[in-house]
């Protein structure tokens, strides 16, 4: 598993919908996340172009910090902190932006920086349908 989140790698929410036809080679990643590894995001966005799907891109980024000896450790413990404290439930969709290591005061740490993304079929975000269904799952599950 070394070396598998980097720069313009995809992580999608379990259980969001694609098109009919786009197989996506994942793996588990964090809980209710898997790690896309067959396609980056670049590659994603072509595939759902062609099927008429929608990938949005949104223009928040994301960032974490985790101090540590283990980089994989580290790397790990910061999306997770990202994928905590992304702010709507409704996105399903990250791509990694960048994936720094450094040294301070002799202390290892990295940095993860995320930029949220979204894929539907519709070309509206959030499509009325879409957030009716939505807050209908919500009502149920409360």
């Amino acid at each position: 598993m070394v070396d598998t989140i980097k720069t313009g790698t995809i992580l999608i929410k379990e259980g969001t919908q694609l098109p009919g036809g786009l197989q996506l080679d994942s793996e588990p990643y964090s809980k209710g996340w898997r790690l896309v590894k067959n396609l980056g995001g670049s590659g994603l966005d072509r595939k759902l172009c062609e099927a008429r799907w929608t990938f949005f891109y949104m223009a928040e980024e994301i960032n974490a910090v985790a101090v540590g000896f283990d980089l994989e450790k580290m790397t790990r413990r910061a999306v997770k902190r990202v994928l905590a404290s992304m702010k709507s439930d409704r996105l399903n969709c990250l791509e990694i932006v960048q994936v720094a290591a450094g040294r301070f005061l002799g202390l290892p740490y990295v940095t993860v920086i995320v930029r949220p993304r979204h894929i539907q079929e519709s070309v509206f975000l959030f499509h009325a349908k879409r957030l009716a269904e939505w807050d209908h799952a919500k009502l149920v599950a409360a």
